[in-house]
């Protein structure tokens, strides 16, 4: 029983709570009488020895537990006992049904008085077994918590702590004594002891346990900033009735296991940044779009804010970027992201002190000598600005972007207030991302200048322009196989030939790629130049297929020819295997002369008419050798439609040449539409794969000169045809309007028909052409072709050619089925004529 004060005068008596000590160590008593026999005996007594207090109630104890070599003894200390003396001791007792005594009681007996005055005796019995396993508990309880190398403390029911260990006091201080009364919030930031209350409350509440309940805090004695991460264990704790009489804790400090698992969340975190990096940097060969991937991937799973800035000289397309040993050198900003909202660009948040002022994107501008950002470029290194003192930034790593030991740009990676700031693996993260975005920048520069050179090349073996022809009206397409350098083995060329006269040639060169495009380089230059000498169409194939075998030798066999040792050199013969159609059109008569060289044949479509195929006798590809080629010449309708082509156009691996051919045919359904739609509409058309192989279409509309644009007359071969020559050109110039030409015309016109006369053999022919020039032409059955000289001052002769030379835009001469030609060129009035020459230069000549 305990009493609880009210008043000052009065008490107040109440029950014990259950769960007392002596539930624990199971106190019994009985009484013995003046007789020595048992006259009472209580209920513990009952569950300690067995027996019924019927079968006890006038007993004699002794003879009843005690066995019988310790009865004697038993005798005398009962008989001292009713003496008046007290004794406490150790009894051995037989439990009932037993033989030998299996329990051991400890016994305090104290003599009493009857109501009569006799001698009595009152026992208080206690099972020495309860007590050593109340002693053993003790001790266990006393191992653990005051031994554990773990943090234990106990709250008792107002949530305060009633006892702790050594460990707990050992990082909180003082002795565990100390620790008494306290509350959570007496270690614990505000914020983290409120939610262990809540979970305290929880547990006494409920009774479910709390387990690896996470918490931070700085234990006193620790440096600031040196936070320390504990796992808690919460278990609520009754007494022997069950009753709840608080809450246990166990603490362990995890601090080394935080550590290892954010080391270990940031190395996967990396792994990933790493393996994003890999997929979305360089999906794309452009720099800025590169440098932005780089961002993407970085901003926010990296940083909070990150630029991109690359050497303007690389970005217009220096090999190197000058000054950049010193960091010094011009860069623009070519990218920025930012995860913070409402981040004012360029300003000293995201400067990381390397600037003096914002830098937007697309800006150039250049970092200051002793800055950390000039300092990363100067090393190659990565470099840690200082941050503004007040600004958001709170980190900011400088990378310099480093690909084949060529720093071209640098990259800032930063991280605001509030977001972890770099380490160690980050900087390593950091290069690896930089160093992976600069190799995909370099290899784009590089695809950049390569693509540039492709380009220049492409722009100088085709024809630059819409290609014009007198008596056409011409179109083409040029798609390359190969899309990374747009260049390839087929090529089309448009060239214009004296008298209004055209060569189309359209060529294919076996072999994809740079190497092919070479070689139709080499091939095209050379049919320009074959083309200059107005050679007959199979006369100009001859001659390039000797320069193709020519050109096709392997270098070793070249050696071995000049007696030099034989090397291994490229084999190029299949390099320089082409096909070649070639056609001269002639805008006067409208007749078109073919020869061709193993290439698909020609396509025309006449007014009205389905598309053919011109029947040309294909022959053999240039570079072969020992076949001649031959000639056919077809007569072109007025708004007639000529195309010539490359096989990449007709066939594919999906379809036979065949089927692609008539496929081809059934889009020039419609010529009657501009060519560029007649072009356009073929290219949508057709199932070309492009891709697969080089494409190249030239389409030529046929428009004759009228008959009104040509003069041509037959002269008789005597000198008074010089006079009536002069008379023919004057009277048609004057019907063309073209009287400023007059006199230069009859003073040409004459020195031409002179020289037929001296120098040429039967009929003259004098024919003038207008188009978009005057062409005259001289026309006789000689074969000796004129040849410029320098008279001398002594000469009576020979200043002909000079001052036709002289006073002509072009002129030349040219070989004949029956003989030879002789043309000049002028330029029309309105259009843009050379300037008349001078005295001195006409002097010079006499």
């Amino acid at each position: 029983m305990s009493e609880i004060p009210e008043t000052a005068n009065r008490v107040v008596w109440q029950s014990s709570p259950p769960g007392s000590i002596y539930d624990y160590i199971k106190v019994a008593s009985f009484s013995i009488g003046p007789d020595g026999l048992v006259d009472q005996w209580s209920s513990r007594a009952v569950e300690l020895f067995g027996i019924p207090a019927e079968q006890v109630r006038g007993k004699d104890p002794v003879e009843a537990f005690m066995p019988a070599e310790l009865r004697a003894r038993g005798h005398q200390k009962v008989a001292e006992i009713l003496d008046g003396r007290e004794w406490t001791g150790l009894v051995p007792f037989r439990l009932p049904g037993e033989r030998d005594p299996g329990g051991l009681a400890e016994v305090y007996v104290m003599p009493s008085e009857t109501a009569g005055g006799e001698r009595a005796a009152l026992c208080i019995v206690v099972d020495v077994r309860a007590l050593r396993r109340i002693e053993t508990d003790l001790a266990s309880s006393q191992a653990i918590f005051g031994q554990s190398p773990f943090g234990f403390i106990l709250f008792g029911t107002d949530l305060t702590v009633q006892r702790a260990n050594q460990r707990f006091a050992t990082v909180f201080g003082g002795s565990p004594d100390q620790h008494q009364g306290r509350t959570v919030h007496d270690y614990l930031p505000r914020s983290e002891a409120d939610r262990m209350a809540a979970a305290l409350r929880r547990v006494l509440e409920t009774g479910e346990s709390v387990t690896d309940l996470q918490l931070v805090g700085e234990p006193p004695g620790t440096g600031p900033g040196e936070r320390r991460h504990w796992s808690i264990n919460l278990y609520r704790v009754h007494g022997g009735t069950g009753r709840p009489i608080g809450v246990a804790g166990l603490g362990t400090d995890v601090t080394r296991r935080q550590v290892a698992a954010r080391e270990a969340a940031s190395a996967r975190r990396n792994l990933a940044l790493l393996n994003e990096a890999g997929a979305r940097i360089g999906t794309s060969l452009d720099l800025e779009t590169t440098a932005r991937e780089l961002l993407d991937v970085a901003v926010p799973g990296f940083c909070d804010i990150a630029s991109v800035d690359l050497y303007q000289a690389l970005l217009t397309g220096e090999e190197a970027p000058p000054g950049r040993a010193d960091g010094s050198a011009e860069l623009r900003r070519v990218a920025f992201a930012s995860a913070v909202a409402d981040v004012p660009l360029g300003d000293d948040i995201t400067t990381g002190g390397c600037e003096a002022g914002p830098v937007q994107v697309g800006a150039v501008h250049r970092y200051s000598f002793n800055s950390a950002c000039a300092g990363a470029l100067r090393t190659g290194r990565v470099q840690v600005p200082d941050p503004v003192e007040g600004a958001l930034v709170q980190s900011t790593l400088a990378v310099p972007m480093v690909a084949h030991d060529t720093v071209v740009g640098l990259a800032r990676f930063s991280r605001t207030k509030g977001s972890e700031p770099f380490g160690e693996r980050d900087r390593a993260l950091a290069v690896e991302l930089a160093s992976r975005a600069a190799v995909c920048i370099d290899n784009a520069r590089l695809y950049r200048r390569e693509h540039e050179r492709a380009l220049i090349l492409q722009r100088s073996l085709l024809p630059p322009g819409d290609p014009e022809a007198a008596g056409l009206d011409i179109a083409c397409r040029y798609l390359p196989g190969n899309t990374a350098t747009e260049v390839g083995g087929d090529w089309f060329d448009v060239i214009q030939l004296p008298g209004h006269r055209t060569a189309l040639v359209v060529g294919d060169v076996m072999g994809r790629g740079l190497r092919a495009a070479v070689a139709m380089g080499e091939l095209r230059t050379a049919v320009r130049t074959l083309a200059l000498l107005d050679l007959e169409p199979a006369e100009v194939l001859s001659a390039l297929d000797e320069i193709a075998r020519g050109l096709g030798n392997p270098l070793g066999a070249q050696q071995a020819s000049r007696g030099a040792p034989k090397t291994r050199g490229p084999e190029l013969s299949e390099v320089y295997l082409a096909t070649c159609v070639y056609a001269v059109y002639d805008a006067v008569t409208r007749r078109c002369t073919f020869a061709n060289a193993g290439h698909l044949p020609p396509v025309l479509v006449e007014p009205g008419e389905e598309a053919l195929l011109l029947d040309v006798p294909p022959g053999m590809p240039l570079g072969v050798g020992g076949e001649p080629f031959e000639e056919v010449e077809v007569e072109l309708p007025e708004g007639a439609l000529l195309a010539l082509y490359t096989d990449g156009l007709v066939e594919s691996r999906d379809h036979p040449l065949d089927e692609g051919l008539r496929a081809f045919r059934s889009a020039l359904t419609d010529p009657a539409r501009p060519l560029e739609d007649v072009c356009d509409h073929v290219l949508s058309t057709l199932d070309t794969r492009h891709g697969e192989d080089d494409i190249a279409l030239l389409m030529a509309r046929v428009q004759g000169l009228p008959a009104e644009a040509v003069g041509d007359w037959r002269l008789p071969r005597e000198p008074r045809s010089v006079g009536r020559a002069r008379e023919l050109a004057r009277a048609q110039l004057l019907t063309w309007d073209l009287e400023p030409l007059v006199d230069t015309v009859e003073l040409l016109v004459s020195e031409l028909v002179t020289n037929a006369l001296r120098y040429g053999e039967g009929e003259i022919r004098l024919r003038l052409l207008r188009e978009r020039t005057l062409v005259c032409e001289v026309w006789d059955a000689g074969l000796v072709q004129p040849r410029r000289r320098r008279a001398r001052d002594t000469d009576e002769g020979g200043r002909g050619l000079q001052l036709v030379g002289l006073l002509s835009a072009a002129w030349g001469s040219r070989r004949t089925h029956r003989g030879k030609t002789v043309w000049f060129e002028l330029a029309l009035p309105d259009g843009d004529a050379n300037a008349e020459p001078t005295v001195e230069q006409l002097l010079s000549m006499f």
